[in-house]
């Protein structure tokens, strides 16, 4: 098992540097970084693979609906070159506020969209003439569409690598089928192991029916905030993911649409999914953050003594996740990375 770690979402380029010098070199095998609303995430790892030396940069998540699938094909490739190979592509849908409200695009053909813009990365990666005739896109486009003048052509210049591994964000029964179908990896969210099989199992079961046998084992990246000791810092770190997750399930999306208020549900919390969506979206914040059930801070954090936080470590490696994904809290990140390394190896 690996570890890996986030470098925030949309943060200043500039301050990122050390720290991911720092998280390198006391142990972090993969960084990644989100792509929102703010600086943009592409020109963010570009510019660390030339600050870093060997962890590998991932897009966690380059939103499929923001640019076309041959932009991100080179986006890929570039990266992958500037850092000698240690590039991986995450991509996932993001979600309609942000999808609509901010790029302006319409959030259909989602499961589609996904499917064809790795197809097509593929095909510019190897080389070829592009051509792909997919239910989102088509290349070129087809006669009566834009002005008849397109052509297949191919990646100019060579990749590094032909196979930069692709990695999917997905929570949605169907999505998760399409990863476990496609993927070289799965990134999801609110990973809870004790749990994961009943909310996914059969939809990774059912994609990976379907899986290339040239492609290699889905790795799964997922784990939790860390948090070692019984200090004020623990509880402080407990009631801090208390509310990031209230803020998911409460209010990220609308009361209609809300998938992470559907996971909740699916993990078996649905009392408790209903009362923190009402309590959230009536502006009573305190509340529904005061609602999230204790029993899915001790499943999903790695919190408390070193031996328990061992025994949870084991249950992450047992279900057979390969990049452990941490959130260190405390005074001593970095030390606290360097624990967890040396207990995974």
């Amino acid at each position: 098992m690996k570890l890996s770690t986030s470098i925030g979402f949309n943060g200043d380029p500039r301050k990122m540097a050390q720290r991911a010098r720092d998280l390198e070199s006391a142990g972090i095998d993969l960084l990644w970084g989100g792509e929102i609303y703010g600086f943009d995430l592409v020109s963010t790892l570009a510019y660390l693979a030339g600050q870093t030396e060997t962890v590998e940069l991932m897009t966690g998540i380059l939103p499929v609906y923001s640019r076309s699938p041959a932009l991100i094909a080179q986006t890929a490739a570039t990266i992958d070159a500037l850092s000698d190979g240690r590039f991986v592509l995450g991509l996932g849908t993001s979600g309609p506020q942000v999808i609509e409200g901010w790029h302006g695009y319409p959030f259909d053909k989602p499961m589609a969209r996904t499917r064809d813009t790795i197809e097509i990365c593929r095909k510019v990666w190897s080389g070829d003439k592009v051509s792909h005739d997919g239910k989102a896109f088509k290349l070129p486009l087809p006669e009566g569409q834009g002005t008849g003048l397109g052509k297949p052509l191919k990646f100019m210049n060579k990749p590094l690598r032909a196979d930069i591994p692709v990695v999917i964000a997905s929570i949605g029964p169907k999505n998760v089928e399409l990863t476990a179908e496609i993927a070289n990896g799965w990134q999801p969210i609110h990973f809870v192991p004790d749990r994961f099989r009943q909310v996914w199992g059969e939809s990774l079961d059912a994609g990976a029916a379907k899986r290339s046998p040239e492609l290699p084992p889905l790795d799964i990246i997922a784990g939790g905030v860390v948090a070692l000791g019984d200090g004020p810092e623990v509880a402080e770190a407990r009631e801090a993911a208390r509310a990031h997750i209230a803020f998911y399930v409460g209010g990220m999306g609308a009361k209609s649409k809300n998938f992470y208020n559907d996971l909740f549900r699916r993990y078996g919390w649905e009392e408790e999914a209903e009362k923190i969506q009402d309590l959230f979206l009536s502006g009573k914040r305190a509340e529904a953050t005061a609602a999230v059930p204790d029993e899915y801070l001790d499943l999903s954090m790695l919190s408390g003594d070193e031996g328990h936080v061992r025994e949870r470590l084991a249950v992450y490696k047992d279900v057979g996740v390969t990049y452990l994904n941490i959130d260190p809290q405390g005074d001593d990140t970095l030390g606290t990375i360097e624990k967890i390394k040396a207990w995974i190896e």
